[in-house]
C-alpha cells in the first residue's frame, strides 16, 4: 500500500469530470481527422457558427477599455459597492420581490453554490436537487461535508414532478431541522427544462408547509443560464413569488458572470438573498464575508468594474442586451432544431426551453456517447443520459444529430 501524506478526510478525493473527458476526445478527434469534420457537443461555452469562440462585442470592448488599476488593484473582500447593487437589480429585473437583499461577490456561480452549501446546510445533513443536475453539485457538498439527495425532475409525461419533490422534502425534514434546496432554473443544466409559475406555486406551497412547522428552508436558485432562457422580464418573472415568504424561509441566488457575460474564465458572480428579516440579510452578509476570506479573500475587480460600467451606461447596455439577445437566439434555434428533428424521428428527448444544452434518457449514457464517435460526434454521458451542448454546436452541423442519437441507442441498446 503506497503511503498517502494527506489529511484522511482528504486522501480519497479523486476528480472525475465526464465533460472535460469528452472534450479531450473531441479534440484529439479533431487534430486527426480536422476540426471541420467533427462535432463538438460538449463544450459549455458559447461557439460562433464559423466554430470560433463567441463573445459579446460590447462586453469585450468595455473590458479592453478599463484601466490597469481596474485590473490589478484589490477589490473589497464583499465585492465592489456598485456591484454588489448592480446583480441585485440583475437578479430580479422587474421582478424584484417585497424583503430585504444582500449579495456578496463569488468566484462564479460555482463559488455563490459553494457558499451558499458552506453556510445554509449542517455538516452531515442532506442537501435537496434534482436527480438531473450538474455534477459539481456533488462535488461541493462532499468539500462542506454534506451529501447530495436526489428528488426525480420529470414525471412520465415530462412534466415537473411535484409528487417527488414533495416525499423527498419530507422524507429529508423527517430526519433533519433544516434543510438547503437547490434549483437550476430556468434553463436548467443540462436538460435546458425551466419550472412554471404553476410550478413554483407547488414548490413554495411545500417549503411554506414545512416553515410553518419549525423548520428552517434555504432555497438556493441557480440562475447561471437565465439570460438565455427568453426575454428578460418574462424569464425572471416568478421571482416576484419570493416575497413576504415565512422568515424561516431565506432564498438566495447563484449569479454568474460566465455566460451571461461570455466571461467564463474571469470567474466572477455572485450570491444573492432575498428575505422578510432584516436580521437574516445581514448575518447573510456577515457569513459569507467571512467564507470569502477564508476561501479566495477578495474577487476579480476587473470583471466587476466591466460589469458596472456596462449596467451605469444606458446607451451601452441597450448595445450589449441587444448583442446578447443575438447569440440567444441563435442558440434557441439549434436546441430547436435538435427538437424538432428528435420529434420527427422518434427520440425521447427531454423537453428544451432554453439555455446551454438538452438532454436524451439513456440506459447506457457512456455507451451512446461512445458510438456516436464513430459519427465523430462528441456528447457528454452523465448517470441518467446523455448531455448534447446546443451553445457549441452549429444549426449546419446540428442538422442530423437527433437522428445519430437515435441510431446509436438503438446499436447499443437494443
Amino acid at each position: 500500500m503506497s503511503m498517502s501524506m494527506a489529511a484522511s478526510h482528504a486522501a480519497s478525493k479523486r476528480l472525475k469530470d465526464a465533460i472535460f473527458g469528452a472534450s479531450a476526445a473531441c479534440r484529439e478527434a479533431a487534430e486527426k481527422y480536422g476540426a471541420d469534420k467533427v462535432t463538438n457537443a460538449t463544450m459549455g461555452v458559447m461557439m460562433a457558427d464559423d466554430g470560433t469562440l463567441a463573445s459579446i462585442p460590447t462586453m469585450e470592448r468595455v473590458f479592453r477599455s478599463l484601466s490597469i488599476e481596474d485590473y490589478v488593484s484589490y477589490a473589497p473582500i464583499s465585492g465592489l459597492p456598485a456591484y454588489l447593487d448592480a446583480v441585485i437589480d440583475l437578479t430580479f429585473a422587474d421582478s424584484r420581490p417585497e424583503g430585504y437583499f444582500g449579495s456578496i461577490a463569488t468566484a462564479g456561480g460555482t463559488g455563490a453554490i459553494h457558499h451558499a452549501i458552506a453556510n445554509y446546510a449542517e455538516r452531515g445533513d442532506a442537501v435537496l436537487t434534482s436527480d438531473w443536475f450538474w455534477g459539481t453539485y456533488n462535488v461541493i457538498c462532499n468539500e462542506c461535508g454534506t451529501h447530495l439527495e436526489n428528488f426525480t425532475l420529470f414525471d412520465a409525461n415530462h412534466a415537473f414532478n411535484h409528487k417527488s419533490f414533495e416525499e423527498s422534502v419530507t422524507s429529508i425534514l423527517g430526519k433533519q431541522d433544516s434543510l438547503l434546496i437547490i434549483l437550476n432554473t430556468p434553463a436548467h443544466n443540462p436538460t435546458g427544462f425551466s419550472l412554471s409559475e404553476k410550478d413554483w406555486d407547488g414548490v413554495l406551497s411545500v417549503l411554506t408547509a414545512f416553515a410553518a412547522k419549525g423548520k428552517k428552508i434555504s432555497l438556493l436558485v441557480d440562475i447561471a443560464y437565465i439570460d438565455y432562457a427568453g426575454e428578460k422580464n418574462e424569464a425572471r418573472r416568478f421571482m416576484k413569488k419570493f416575497g413576504n415568504l415565512s422568515e424561516n424561509i431565506l432564498v438566495m441566488f447563484a449569479f454568474s458572470m460566465s455566460k451571461g457575460y461570455t466571461a467564463y474564465g474571469q470567474r466572477t458572480g455572485a450570491l444573492v438573498a432575498v428575505s422578510k428579516d432584516k436580521a437574516v440579510i445581514e448575518e447573510f452578509k456577515e457569513i459569507n464575508k467571512y467564507t470569502s476570506r477564508a476561501t479566495w479573500s477578495n474577487i476579480n475587480r476587473g470583471a466587476m468594474t466591466l460589469l458596472t460600467r456596462i449596467q451605469q451606461d444606458k446607451a451601452t447596455l441597450a448595445q450589449f442586451e441587444k448583442e446578447r439577445a443575438d447569440f440567444y437566439r441563435m442558440i434557441q434555434a439549434r436546441g430547436n432544431l435538435f427538437m424538432k428533428e428528435a420529434k420527427e424521428c422518434g427520440l425521447n428527448a427531454l423537453p428544451y426551453m432554453g439555455g446551454f444544452f438538452l438532454a436524451v434518457p439513456s440506459k447506457n449514457p457512456q455507451a451512446v456517447c461512445d458510438k456516436l464517435y464513430d459519427d465523430l460526434i462528441f456528447a457528454v454521458p452523465l448517470k441518467l443520459g446523455v448531455r448534447i451542448a446546443a451553445c457549441s454546436v452549429s444549426a449546419a452541423k446540428m442538422k442530423g444529430v437527433a437522428a445519430k442519437v437515435l441510431a446509436a441507442q438503438q446499436a447499443v441498446e437494443g
